[in-house]
């Protein structure tokens, strides 16, 4: 089910259709152009990123119209000298758009790397512009959160996290959409039930602390809960003093749970967690409540779990929240949409780029495509290259920051284009994968790696660098558009 299931047109910045209003005065608006999205910092300090964000783009493209309120919101504005934003004509045009670009882009839970080409979007100028800000909206915060649940269960491993932080992401939305990407990350369920019912999450929970405190006793309250929930009980045992939460909980546990039905786990929310967990399955071991699982929550991300299952911390489900669905250490994602070629006349398309002093904000010109080499089962390099001037067999790649570091291309390994079709003349012919799907993608995708590269502190590093000829054209491109500039 989609929850971008109406036009969400008006979703962009100001200045994408005040250009989109440029490029029609001037007649610009169908010349074909080439987009691509790409990242430059490797989030939370790591080495990789998990894609994700597509799919629901996808619902934003099938659902894109302008309709009458939105023009009508259009119509008002004002210029600051009280003129009208947008001319009738103009207005007009945007009553009547109908997209017919094409996107190419990784699939979802893809491990992905920095000044990679991991969407394309090919098509009219003024409609690929229009994609800039709701692509990258869809995109930057769904991989952001991705990212950080793989981290977080690639160190929790092979014990399981609970995704529990819609109380704390960044209103309904970032709620929604931080629940979908922390599924495809790796965790197993999420106690946002909106996301269960509109993606098909599993959902879980235990109970809070008000539950306990609601009755005279902390066994009364575990005993009522029993009573309750019968067939899905937790207990939320440190709301006073841990150890004597969990010897309430065994036995409210003997008491009700004689029918084989029984206490599913015990949660631990406060205290030291190692010292309290090896407690803990002390004593439900003694009584014979081998089969309970501790959960620990307590404002957890990858760090904190790691040194906790370092040290032996007896802790079978983690319950992570905000440091989760906020990326609190990284709060944003540095996604950017860059223009790459356009349509020259009697030429075709011609490569066109931005140039910086910071050599890590020049772009990439041409129809941009990446292939990622493997060679036995692993991932060797990935290389950008461009469609349009692809010279084949590939046979070196050039580091883009470093040209003295240059990788041969084994004759004997076997690649695979990643940016595959999504959209063509503006219609989705990719046929949508469900979330399990993606997520069995993804640990596909992470086996292939070294798995050094996944470690929290000082990762190895994958190497991604330019097909040559796409690198020597880029260097002549630069040398033109400096020349031109003088």
């Amino acid at each position: 089910m989609s929850f971008s299931s109406t036009s969400l047109a008006l979703l962009t910045d100001l200045y994408q259709l005040t250009m989109a209003q440029g490029y029609f005065q001037l007649q610009m608006a169908e010349k074909k152009s080439s987009f691509y999205l790409s990242f430059r910092k490797k989030p939370f300090q790591g080495s990789y990123a998990i894609a994700a964000g597509i799919s629901p783009f996808l619902d934003f493209i099938e659902n894109f119209r302008y309709d009458p309120s939105d023009l009508k919101y259009l119509e008002g504005l004002k210029a600051k000298d009280g003129s009208h934003l947008f001319s009738s004509s103009f207005l007009d045009y945007l009553a009547n758009l109908k997209l017919t670009c094409d996107m190419d882009a990784v699939e979802e839970g893809s491990v992905i790397f920095p000044y990679q080409p991991l969407v394309r979007i090919n098509g009219p100028l003024l409609q690929a512009q229009l994609l800039e800000t709701p692509l990258l909206n869809y995109f930057n915060f769904q991989t952001l959160i991705a990212t950080k649940a793989s981290r977080i269960c690639l160190a929790a491993a092979p014990t399981e996290v609970v995704e529990f932080g819609v109380r704390r992401a960044q209103g309904i939305d970032g709620g929604i959409s931080a629940s979908r990407a922390a599924f495809i990350g790796g965790c197993v369920s999420s106690s946002n039930v909106l996301a269960g019912k509109l993606m098909g999450i599993p959902v879980a929970g235990t109970q809070a602390h008000s539950w306990i405190m609601a009755h005279e006793t902390e066994e009364e309250a575990f005993e009522n809960y029993a009573k309750t929930a019968p067939s899905n009980c937790s207990f939320l045992i440190d709301t006073f003093d841990t150890i004597e939460g969990v010897k309430n909980a065994i036995r409210v546990a003997k008491r009700i749970f004689r029918s084989g039905a029984g206490l599913i786990a015990v949660r631990i929310d406060s205290g030291d967690l190692l010292s309290l967990s090896k407690q803990v399955r002390e004593l439900l071991d003694q009584a014979s409540l081998f089969n309970v699982k501790i959960m620990a929550t307590n404002d957890l991300d990858e760090f904190a779990i790691k040194n906790l299952m370092e040290q032996g911390a007896k802790i079978d489900i983690w319950g992570v929240g905000t440091n989760l669905v906020t990326g609190k250490d990284q709060p944003a994602f540095d996604g950017v949409y860059k223009l790459s070629a356009l349509e020259k006349q009697r030429s075709g398309f011609q490569g066109v780029m931005k140039i910086s002093n910071n050599v890590s904000k020049t772009t990439d010109p041409g129809q941009l495509q990446l292939r990622r080499y493997e060679k036995s089962g692993k991932n060797l390099f990935d290389v950008v290259f461009d469609d349009e001037r692809k010279t084949h067999p590939f046979t070196k790649v050039i580091d883009r920051f470093d040209p003295s570091n240059i990788k041969e291309i084994p004759k004997d390994a076997t690649y695979r284009d990643l940016l595959i079709p999504f959209v063509r003349e503006g219609k989705v012919v990719s046929k949508k994968k469900t979330l399990e799907q993606i997520r069995h993608h993804r640990e596909i995708e992470l086996k292939g790696f070294d798995q050094k590269m996944f470690e929290l502190q000082n990762p190895s590093t994958y190497f991604v660098g330019l097909e040559e000829s796409l690198y020597n054209y880029k260097n002549q491109l630069i040398k033109k558009i400096k020349i031109n500039s003088n």
